[in-house]
């Protein structure tokens, strides 16, 4: 495998304007995403992701800089840091939106892997755990979705 990169599609039965609501606004993407999420819609701004575990009631907090803020069609951040200060390598989520048969195409892919530097174990290992993640929730995106625009 070489572990350059991830997609998911997925087709959803509302507007590339509302689409691109959900997935750029903290509001919406704590939804179907994160526990919580706090950043602006804005290039360059930064932000964070919080999960929290329901287990240990521990916290993982994931910061992320706001790369690209094209509405309707394209939203992109950059995330997982190898620094402690946004800085180093970092992977590229970036999500496309197409109008497609009264709906949206979603598309999401995140790139970077190759070049985080990580040795080969740590890269398989989250490789698969961000592929395992986005098979979870990108479906909860959907759903979301499909909630958010059947809601009266």
């Amino acid at each position: 495998m070489e572990y350059g990169s991830i997609e998911r599609d997925i087709h959803v039965d509302a507007s590339p304007e509302v689409v691109f609501e959900v997935i750029s606004r903290p509001e919406h993407m704590r939804e179907w995403w994160p526990d919580e999420a706090d950043f602006e819609p804005v290039e360059g701004a930064p932000g964070e992701l919080f999960w929290r575990d329901d287990t240990t009631g521990e916290t993982m907090t994931v910061a992320l800089t706001v790369v690209e803020v094209d509405p309707p069609t394209r939203f992109s951040f950059r995330w997982c840091y190898t620094g402690a200060e946004r800085d180093g390598d970092s992977l590229l989520v970036t999500f496309d939106l197409v109008p497609k048969d009264n709906g949206t195409v979603v598309r999401m892919t995140e790139t970077g892997f190759r070049e985080m530097g990580w040795e080969i174990a740590v890269l398989e290992e989250q490789y698969r755990d961000h592929t395992s993640g986005w098979d979870r929730y990108i479906p909860q995106l959907g759903t979301y979705i499909s909630r958010l625009v059947s809601t009266p």
